[in-house]
């Protein structure tokens, strides 16, 4: 039987040591995958040390960014990049493709996020001691938008599932790192708490029932946030 001709792959690759190959490299590389790689990944695929592969990476961004016309951008995620379309020609792009749908996040849902974006990772219990009610709901759906991820089990009776945000949610966002996260006010955890609280014992003394249903309680949240971001639009 004879051997199909297939193209010889060697077993080891010559490093690569011109600067601008480096870069022709990493932008094929970036290119084809279509999603982030690593900084390990981007160095092995040039045979270099990864301080070599980010002054590398560094280069290739600064490169795009001085194009002016370029319809491309390297995006950095912390220790990983990403080649991206240009958000200023997302209007050109719709023309011949079909619109992508839009996730709509609820109030209550957002206000889960940014729970799990400040405190991750951190299990359902937690988010709900802030919030003050279930939210099995709000988590489900952020995962289905893969904005947040199961992270690993915590070390505790029951090894309760815990929750941290996705390069999506970065992404989407427009966050290198999490540390570019605004600062958090203390108060706000409190301040969620006790509106919810009230709100949600007022409705219930109105229903005449404590078992109300947790899609019930996510209607009743979401009028409260939407109060409240009501309130510091007219401060």
């Amino acid at each position: 039987m004879e051997k199909e001709n297939l193209p010889r792959v060697p077993r080891e690759l010559e490093p690569v040591e011109d600067e601008r190959e480096q870069e022709a490299v990493l932008e094929a590389v970036l290119f084809t995958m279509g999603r982030s790689v690593e900084l390990s990944q981007l160095a092995a695929a040039i045979g270099q040390s990864r301080e070599t592969a980010a002054k590398a990476m560094e280069r290739l961004s600064r490169r795009y960014e001085e194009s002016g016309a370029c319809g491309m951008q390297i995006l950095h995620l912390e220790d990983s990049y990403q080649m991206c379309t240009q958000s200023k020609y997302y209007s050109n792009l719709i023309r011949i493709a079909s619109a992508p749908k839009k996730q709509v996040l609820s109030d209550v849902v957002l206000e889960t996020l940014s729970i799990i974006a400040y405190r991750q990772p951190v299990t359902k219990l937690e988010i709900e001691k802030i919030r003050g009610v279930k939210s099995d709901h709000a988590v489900n759906r952020l995962v289905e938008y893969n904005l947040v991820y199961e992270a690993g089990r915590l070390d505790a009776p029951g090894r309760p599932a815990l929750f941290a945000t996705t390069e999506e949610f970065m992404r989407r966002f427009g966050i290198g790192a999490l540390s570019d996260l605004p600062d958090m006010n203390p108060a706000k955890e409190d301040e969620i708490r006790a509106e919810v609280e009230e709100e949600l014992k007022y409705k219930l003394e109105e229903m005449g029932s404590s078992d109300a249903s947790e899609e019930a309680l996510e209607l009743l949240e979401a009028a409260v946030t939407k109060e409240q971001n009501g309130k510091e639009d007219n401060q």
